[in-house]
Formats: structure tokens, C-alpha cells, sequence
């Protein structure tokens, strides 16, 4: 079983930075590839970014491409979204996930398929 927290969401300007944390439980963090995915109002939960176990492959949505980047400290169990130039279209929940597994192909790292998910963070970027 594996506990995820996440914190470090809030209010911010657009154009603005916000970093997530998102603190897992257990002794086999670094078993897990770890995701960021959001849902806003009246829409699906959809994907932003994975890492692999051992942080050597990521992936990326299109719409944070180049402006998010996952990173993950197995040491601490606990896996990073620093969100940069922020848009209002940015506004969600963000939640982070857990799979345990050490592919890193996008067939397996992508999609919603996670194993254990958090309770999500509010992220809301006003224009």
C-alpha cells in the first residue's frame, strides 16, 4: 500500500511558478514510476507528466511541454511538478499517482492507469 500527499498548490498570477510536492509513504517509493494529472471544472481528469523509477524517462502533455518539469528524489519519497509560466488554462486539481513498475515505455507510463492515486492539490492561475 502506498500513501500520496501532495501540497504546494495555491492561487498565482499568470505568467507565474508554482512547485507541487507530492510525498509518498512506504519503503518501495522507488519502485514506482510516478505521474501528475489534473482535472478542471466540468472536464476529465487528463494526463500532465510521468517519470519513470529511476527518474531517467519522462513524458510530457503537449499543453505543459517545455514549461513543467517532473523530478522525483527517491531518497526523500517524494516526487516534484515545478510549473512554470503559468495560464489560466492551467487551473486544476492536480493529483499525483503511482504504478508500480519499472518499464518506461509510453505504453505503459502513459494513460491513467495508475495504481494508488492522492486526494489532489488545488492549482488556480488567475488572468
Amino acid at each position: 500500500q502506498v500513501q500520496l500527499v501532495e501540497s504546494g498548490g495555491g492561487l498565482v498570477q499568470a505568467g507565474g511558478s508554482l512547485r507541487l510536492s507530492c510525498a509518498a509513504s512506504g519503503r518501495t517509493f522507488s519502485s514506482y514510476a510516478m505521474g501528475w494529472f489534473r482535472q478542471a471544472p466540468g472536464k476529465e481528469r487528463e494526463f500532465v507528466t510521468t517519470i519513470s523509477w529511476r527518474g531517467g524517462t519522462t513524458y510530457y502533455a503537449d499543453s505543459v511541454k517545455g514549461r513543467f518539469t517532473i523530478s522525483r528524489d527517491n531518497a526523500k519519497n517524494t516526487v516534484y511538478l515545478q510549473m512554470n509560466s503559468l495560464k489560466p488554462e492551467d487551473t486544476a486539481v492536480y493529483y499525483c499517482a503511482a504504478k508500480l513498475t519499472a518499464a518506461s515505455s509510453w505504453s505503459v507510463l502513459g494513460g491513467s492507469t495508475y495504481d494508488y492515486w492522492g486526494q489532489g492539490t488545488q492549482v488556480t492561475v488567475s488572468s
